[in-house]
Protein backbone atom coordinates (compact mmCIF):
# COMPACT_ATOMS: atom_id res chain seq x y z
CA UNK A 1 0.00 0.00 0.00
CA UNK A 2 1.23 3.76 -0.68
CA UNK A 3 -0.07 6.93 0.68
CA UNK A 4 -0.15 10.39 -1.11
CA UNK A 5 -1.50 13.55 0.08
CA UNK A 6 -3.98 15.13 -2.53
CA UNK A 7 -6.27 18.35 -3.05
CA UNK A 8 -9.94 17.91 -4.68
CA UNK A 9 -10.66 21.31 -4.03
CA UNK A 10 -13.55 21.94 -6.70
CA UNK A 11 -16.39 19.72 -7.93
CA UNK A 12 -14.70 19.47 -11.69
CA UNK A 13 -10.97 18.07 -10.03
CA UNK A 14 -13.18 15.53 -8.07
CA UNK A 15 -15.41 14.40 -11.14
CA UNK A 16 -11.92 14.23 -12.80
CA UNK A 17 -10.21 12.61 -10.07
CA UNK A 18 -13.16 9.74 -9.66
CA UNK A 19 -12.73 8.81 -13.43
CA UNK A 20 -9.11 8.49 -12.86
CA UNK A 21 -9.34 5.80 -10.28
CA UNK A 22 -12.22 3.97 -11.92
CA UNK A 23 -9.54 3.25 -14.80
CA UNK A 24 -7.92 0.63 -12.10
CA UNK A 25 -9.08 -2.16 -10.96
CA UNK A 26 -7.76 -1.56 -7.41
CA UNK A 27 -9.18 -0.16 -4.30
CA UNK A 28 -8.21 3.15 -3.32
CA UNK A 29 -8.96 4.85 0.01
CA UNK A 30 -9.54 8.50 1.39
CA UNK A 31 -8.69 9.32 5.18
CA UNK A 32 -9.79 12.39 6.21
CA UNK A 33 -9.52 12.87 10.38
CA UNK A 34 -11.43 9.22 11.73
CA UNK A 35 -13.15 9.03 7.99
CA UNK A 36 -12.12 6.65 5.72
CA UNK A 37 -14.32 6.29 2.43
CA UNK A 38 -14.07 4.60 -1.12
CA UNK A 39 -12.37 6.74 -3.54
CA UNK A 40 -14.54 5.66 -6.18
CA UNK A 41 -17.61 7.02 -4.35
CA UNK A 42 -18.24 10.87 -5.22
CA UNK A 43 -21.23 11.07 -2.67
CA UNK A 44 -18.53 9.56 0.06
CA UNK A 45 -15.56 12.31 -1.12
CA UNK A 46 -18.36 15.21 -0.78
CA UNK A 47 -18.86 14.39 2.49
CA UNK A 48 -15.56 15.28 3.63
CA UNK A 49 -13.88 18.71 4.50
CA UNK A 50 -11.98 19.46 0.78
CA UNK A 51 -10.70 22.50 1.81
CA UNK A 52 -7.74 20.29 3.63
CA UNK A 53 -5.57 18.00 1.75
CA UNK A 54 -6.72 14.57 2.30
CA UNK A 55 -4.35 10.96 2.17
CA UNK A 56 -5.21 8.66 -0.88
CA UNK A 57 -4.51 4.97 0.52
CA UNK A 58 -3.50 3.07 -2.89
CA UNK A 59 -4.15 -0.49 -2.34
CA UNK A 60 -1.70 -1.95 -5.27
CA UNK A 61 0.64 -4.38 -5.37
CA UNK A 62 1.89 -3.74 -9.32
CA UNK A 63 1.65 -0.47 -11.61
CA UNK A 64 1.71 1.64 -8.31
CA UNK A 65 4.18 3.77 -10.63
CA UNK A 66 1.22 4.79 -12.85
CA UNK A 67 -1.06 4.82 -10.85
CA UNK A 68 1.15 8.06 -9.50
CA UNK A 69 1.76 9.30 -12.96
CA UNK A 70 -2.33 9.44 -13.23
CA UNK A 71 -3.09 10.82 -10.27
CA UNK A 72 -0.34 13.87 -10.44
CA UNK A 73 -2.42 16.64 -10.61
CA UNK A 74 -4.38 16.05 -7.50
CA UNK A 75 -1.09 15.08 -5.89
CA UNK A 76 0.24 17.83 -3.51
CA UNK A 77 4.10 17.55 -3.50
Amino acid sequence: MKTVRISLNSIDKVKSFVNDLTKFDVDFDLVSGRYVIDAKSIMGIFSLDLSKPIDLNIHAESNVDEIISILSPYIIK
